[in-house]
This record gives structure tokens, sequence and C-alpha cells, in this order.
């Protein structure tokens, strides 16, 4: 299954610096916010921060613009905003109350073997 370009950079940068348990999920017909939603975590804050600047330093790269960062200081909840993919860069702690895998449990989840393989 071929996915999204933007898609496949974000879960690079998130695998370069050791995000945990990377899930994407297929929002199209299900939100319209963005066709994907890239969601991970880290077990510290600067491994958050980390992981949240090298998805900024890809896209910037790639002449990609990044449309929103939010959360970046807290380091519990880092949102960003690249168009149609919508990566959320959580706390180990934060990602388990947020449970966003549940709250959008009507969205498919993206095999992600060929990305990260």
């Amino acid at each position: 299954m071929s996915h999204s370009p933007l898609l496949s950079l974000a879960v690079k940068a998130m695998d370069d610096k050791k995000a945990e348990n990377i899930v994407a999920l297929n929002m199209k017909g299900v939100s319209l916010i963005a066709d994907y939603f890239v969601i991970c975590h880290g077990n510290s804050d600067k491994q958050v921060q980390a992981i949240a600047h090298e998805i900024k330093k890809v896209m910037q790269e790639h002449d990609i613009d990044i449309k929103r960062l939010e959360g970046y200081d807290q380091a519990r909840w880092v949102l960003i905003d690249i168009g149609d993919v919508v990566v959320h860069v959580f706390h180990k702690d934060e990602r388990l109350y947020y449970n966003l895998e549940k709250l959008w449990g009507d969205a498919p989840v993206i095999e992600l073997e060929g990305v990260l393989g």
C-alpha cells in the first residue's frame, strides 16, 4: 500500500528519534481536519521535544510548510499541523489519558510496516 509522502516523512522522522508506539490513522471520511493523524509518544519531556524538532527539521529540509506547531515548550502534547497530516507527539502519561486512538476508533489504522521496515 502506498502512503502519503508527508505521512512517510513524518513517520520516519519520529522513528529516527525513537518515538514509541507510532500509529497512523486514515481520517479520510472521518474528519475534515486532516487526511491522516499520526500519533506517538516519548518517555520524557526532552524526547517529546526531540521528536517534534526532528519532524520540523525534516519538513523544512523538504520545503514543506508547517502550518502550526503547538505545545512544544510544555512537551506534554505537541501538535504539528503539516496540512493533510496532523502529528500528535505525546508524553507517555498524556497519551494514555487522552487515548486518541480510542476517540477516533472509527478511523482505519494504516499499516506502517513498509514505512518503518
